[in-house]
């Protein structure tokens, strides 16, 4: 091999190396994120854009290894965290894992109100779920699943040590659940096929589930732990 093909391999090695170190960043956006409308919701740093839900700070939550935690501690020493921006169309990316036999979720179009106490009195959930591990569970409410609602198709998560990405598309009443780069769900919300969905679900008598078209992003802390990081959004 000859000295100048020796330095051009050498360089192209360096190259991809940058590209690789580049791609792995963690809770960062890229030129092109930022030119095509994209937000980042944690820097890996703090959880200023998050609070929990009714209160105006966080806690049961740590950041480690740069990312947000869910300690899943009882006695109401922790709680769910949303977004302090609220939004109405948006797509949603975000990396999470769950431990073993955890149990979690992400929300969206959440509102606080007198008459409503948790999170999941007004927002749909993508479900995040330790699938193999979970002592009961049913296809609505795996992975990926719009909670007690909509199964997930072809929906497979990793194993617990591994990273899964989720992505949320909501356009009006067109919703997508995207789980490890396959879409496992889709629906319309306040259809008839929507509404005898609800009636026949754990939400039929929460009069406030669905009903909203915009609100905040929240995080469920649930009991165990999850991780979530790389979280960021976008306004359609």
């Amino acid at each position: 091999m000859t000295t100048s093909k020796r330095f051009f391999i050498t360089i192209l090695a360096g190259a991809l190396c940058l590209c690789q170190v580049d791609a792995q960043q963690l809770n960062s956006l890229t030129p092109a994120e930022k030119a095509n409308g994209w937000e980042l919701l944690f820097d890996g740093q703090t959880m200023d854009q998050w609070r929990c839900y009714k209160m105006d700070k966080v806690q049961g939550w740590i950041i480690e290894d740069d990312a947000m935690k869910a300690l899943g501690l009882p006695d109401g020493k922790g709680g769910d965290v949303i977004s302090r921006e609220t939004y109405r169309d948006f797509e949603l990316y975000l990396e999470w894992k769950v431990g073993q036999e955890s149990n979690s979720g992400i929300f969206f179009h959440v509102v606080e109100g007198d008459d409503y106490d948790a999170v999941y009195m007004t927002g749909p959930e993508y479900q995040l779920l330790d699938d193999v591990g979970f002592p009961t569970s049913k296809p609505v409410h795996n992975s990926g699943a719009n909670y007690d609602m909509h199964a997930p198709v072809f929906g497979q998560v990793k194993t617990l040590d591994e990273w899964n990405t989720a992505r949320i598309v909501v356009k009006g009443a067109h919703v997508e659940h995207w789980l490890n780069d396959r879409k496992v769900v889709e629906y319309e919300m306040w259809t008839p096929e929507w509404y005898e969905i609800k009636n026949n679900s754990k939400w039929q008598d929460a009069e406030g589930y669905g009903k909203y078209k915009e609100g905040h992003i929240a995080l469920q802390d649930h009991g165990g732990t999850t991780m979530f990081r790389n979280i960021k959004i976008r306004r359609l």
